[in-house]
């Protein structure tokens, strides 16, 4: 099933005969009728939400107020997916009432989530809503406290960028300052997802916290972890140094070799090679490789996909052999030619070898 098939036929109807319920007025008929048109299957996930959206406001016949009121009554029906049509009422028709809308998203996200829908009230009213933020963000519940962290988070994929935050993260620090032991690993991710937005503009600003942070507990440790993700794969040597894993002196690459050394689109590609620690003393290692794909103009672009991270004891040797497969994706097309595959020690570019697509 496609994500747009949650917003189904069944889906409109249930929603309407939930209302009903609660306005006797309503027209659920004509809801039903004016949604599944002759245009609703072509139509997208986030389309046919937004479609939901405006008719709900068009047949609920209602100050806004009153049209809430109604909505917090029927959405404890509906989770996920579904249930983000009631933040994006919010979202559409509820930008200039502040107190209603704000009382109505603390409620909808906890049945799925508001993320999208508070970032226009970030924008209108940023003391107002980031100091509901900071509470939202020691409540008891992890819906709210997530979305204090994923609302405010500078690149949320689907959703406009904050640029304000892009520029200056430091309204969001004492929100994520909050949420850095959480217990919940929905909230966790959603720091670290945080924290890695904000690498991406100012890494300095980002290590700075992760290093203060390091050590304070196992969850704020796995949120570092991931929030390092962008910056590690770079091979940023502080990032590397929180872990231990800044030193590729004396750690090497030996019998690096591949199955083939001509490939056609679509085959599998095996290689294997060892890796050696030649120092005195047990090593952390962090290991990596690198594709640089060629692209349609003959230029390559260079992807870094992490092995393993393990402990190598002093004057030992281990061995990986790795299958990587050439095939046509929606999110990689490849092209014919000559591909260098790089194995990576710690951040260190260590030996390199070629595969050609023909």
């Amino acid at each position: 099933m496609n994500l747009k098939d949650e917003y189904s036929k069944l889906f409109v109807t249930n929603l309407a005969k939930d209302i009903i319920g609660y306005d006797d007025k309503f027209d659920s008929k004509n809801f039903i009728k004016h949604i599944i048109n002759e245009n609703w299957e072509a139509k997208e996930l986030k389309e046919r939400m937004r479609f939901i959206t405006e008719a709900l406001n068009s047949f609920l016949n209602h100050s806004y107020p009153q049209q809430i009121k109604i909505l917090s009554k029927v959405v404890t029906n509906y989770k996920g997916l579904q249930g983000m049509v009631f933040p994006d009422f919010v979202q559409v028709y509820g930008l200039d009432d502040y107190n209603t809308s704000i009382k109505a998203l603390e409620l909808f996200t906890q049945h799925s989530t508001a993320e999208f829908a508070i970032r226009p009230f970030i924008e209108k009213y940023p003391t107002q809503t980031m100091e509901q933020m900071l509470k939202w963000s020691k409540h008891t519940n992890e819906h709210l406290r997530r979305l204090a962290s994923e609302g405010t988070r500078p690149k949320l994929p689907w959703a406009s960028p904050l640029k304000e935050f892009i520029k200056n993260p430091a309204p969001c620090l004492p929100i994520l300052e909050n949420l850095k032991s959480d217990n919940s690993l929905y909230v966790r991710k959603s720091v670290a997802n945080h924290l890695n937005d904000i690498s991406k503009n100012q890494p300095d600003l980002v290590l700075t916290i992760c290093k203060k942070w390091y050590g304070n507990s196992t969850n704020t440790n796995w949120i570092i972890k991931h929030a390092l993700r962008t910056l590690l794969k770079k091979g940023n040597k502080k990032a590397l140094a929180i872990f231990g894993l800044d030193n590729a002196k004396q750690l090497e690459i030996n019998s690096l070799k591949l199955s083939n050394k001509e490939i056609k689109i679509g085959d599998f590609l095996f290689f294997e090679f060892d890796v050696t620690n030649q120092s005195n003393k047990e090593r952390a290692i962090r290991l990596e490789y690198k594709i640089d794909y060629v692209k349609a103009n003959g230029t390559t672009s260079g992807k870094v996909f992490q092995l393993s991270e393990f402990s190598l004891k002093a004057q030992q040797s281990k061995s990986f052999k790795r299958k990587q497969w050439f095939k046509q994706l929606s999110t990689r097309v490849h092209y014919l030619g000559v591909h260098k595959i790089t194995l990576i020690i710690n951040g260190d570019e260590k030996e390199s070898i070629n595969v050609k697509l023909v």
